[in-house]
């Protein structure tokens, strides 16, 4: 049964925090071609294997990585401590397809949550339900396999259940070997592959009496498409603690069928690949990052950025200095995201609202013509200041505005050029 008290006990620190590094990182990273090449490209299981004996990551360094995230206003980050190739990022017993047992060499599973604790970060641990690597899982009911449909990879003599054993064993190491874990981030179901066939109850039971205010993600019975049972009036046991929109921002939030606003977090890459991939360019600018962040808060909702490693384990460069940008813009302005949430005003035309307590954050995007329109109401008892500066902004009408007196207006002053050019922000408070 979905303890909804417990529920909101475990989520408190999360909902505060608003803001989180996610990291792909493994042998993908090699072939520098994506998180999903072995699939996409129908690679056989030897070919990719030859990645495993070259994995040296000469320039891993996590202090550097929880370094960055810190000074980017992150305030925890989520590692793939195993992804759909089932090559692990700890020292598994189960299996030998391991960090420890590359040229590498290091349990990087450790080696991130030492250095990410050390920043002051809440950690998190990526687990993929799928393992292409493991004999006994499906190869052809498996949509995603690198060997679907080859008629020489069938599924006759495979043990799904040893599979299983095999995969609770590994949740159970990252439960007890690992210290404190904060988020446990599974994905993902799909199809017949979901809920009951991962035993998700006993997933869950497990999770929680080893580690119990650690949150679940919702893709134990679901996915990036769709919401599971935490949106309905009777969630299930794993129906995790928080939904996970994939590369997008829900129109409106996302509530459950009682109108109640429901956990969740966007998560999304920095350019089109969730692992290193180096053709892609297509970055998103600090600017755009910035704004979907405050977009996300205004939903009451979480921003998980990724980051993809390359192949020696440093963050490529286009992603330092897009973080840089945005840990700048947070520094003067994570006032307006900890914390914060759905306002009880209107979206804005020129922006958007962010609101904790009866303290309201007005972000403006676009410089407006004229007095700024704050909300309906009486300006008598408000009181608005930069949130960069503390410098007074005037709250008051003239000619231009007694039109429209059902309205408070700012006044920002004679520069049409907002004092910062990717999201300027006044905090009124009513006093």
């Amino acid at each position: 049964m979905f303890d909804r008290q417990a529920h909101q006990q475990r989520i408190a620190w999360y909902r505060e925090a608003r803001f989180g590094m996610f990291i792909h990182w493994g042998l993908y990273a090699i072939p520098a071609r994506g998180e999903w090449v072995r699939s996409e490209e129908r690679m056989p299981e030897e070919e990719y294997d030859r990645f495993f004996h070259e994995f040296t990551a000469q320039d891993f360094d996590p202090r550097a990585w929880a370094r960055l995230a810190r000074q980017a206003g992150m305030k925890y980050a989520v590692l793939t401590a195993k992804h759909h190739d089932g090559f692990c990022l700890f020292d598994s017993q189960y299996t030998d397809f391991k960090s420890t047992n590359t040229p590498f060499g290091r349990d990087a599973v450790r080696e991130f949550l030492d250095a990410f604790r050390a920043e002051g970060l809440r950690v998190g641990l990526y687990y993929s339900l799928l393992d292409w690597k493991h004999p006994d899982y499906p190869h052809q009911t498996d949509t995603h396999h690198p060997l679907r449909g080859q008629t020489d990879a069938s599924d006759d003599g495979r043990d799904f259940g040893r599979y299983l054993d095999y995969m609770h064993g590994q949740i159970r190491e990252l439960c007890e070997n690992y210290g404190k874990i904060d988020i446990f981030w599974f994905d993902f179901s799909y199809d017949r592959m979901s809920g009951d066939t991962w035993h998700a109850a006993e997933i869950e039971r497990m999770v929680h009496a080893l580690q119990p205010q650690a949150i679940l993600d919702n893709r134990l019975e679901a996915s990036g498409s769709g919401f599971g049972s935490l949106v309905t009036e009777n969630p299930t046991s794993y129906c995790g603690d928080f939904v996970s929109p994939e590369q997008i921002i829900p129109p409106e939030g996302i509530q459950d069928c009682a109108g109640r606003d429901v956990m969740w977090e966007a998560c999304v890459t920095m350019n089109n690949h969730w692992g290193y991939c180096a053709a892609d360019r297509y970055f998103k600018p600090a600017s755009m990052l910035v704004r979907k962040l405050v977009e996300c808060v205004s939903k009451n909702g979480n921003l998980l950025l990724n980051v993809g490693p390359d192949a020696r384990g440093r963050i490529p460069e286009e992603s330092e200095r897009i973080l840089q940008r945005i840990g700048a813009w947070m520094d003067k302005n994570g006032e307006s995201i900890y914390g914060c949430g759905r306002a009880d005003v209107p979206k804005p035309d020129y922006g958007r609202v962010t609101q904790r307590g009866s303290t309201r954050y007005y972000h403006i995007f676009d410089a407006p013509i004229g007095f700024v329109p704050l909300m309906k109401g009486s300006a008598r008892h408000l009181r608005a200041r930069w949130l960069q500066s503390g410098a007074e902004v005037n709250v008051k009408s003239n000619w231009m505005t007694e039109n429209y007196p059902e309205y408070v207006f700012a006044s920002l002053g004679e520069n049409p050029v907002l004092p910062d050019d990717i999201d300027t922000v006044i905090r009124v408070e009513t006093v």
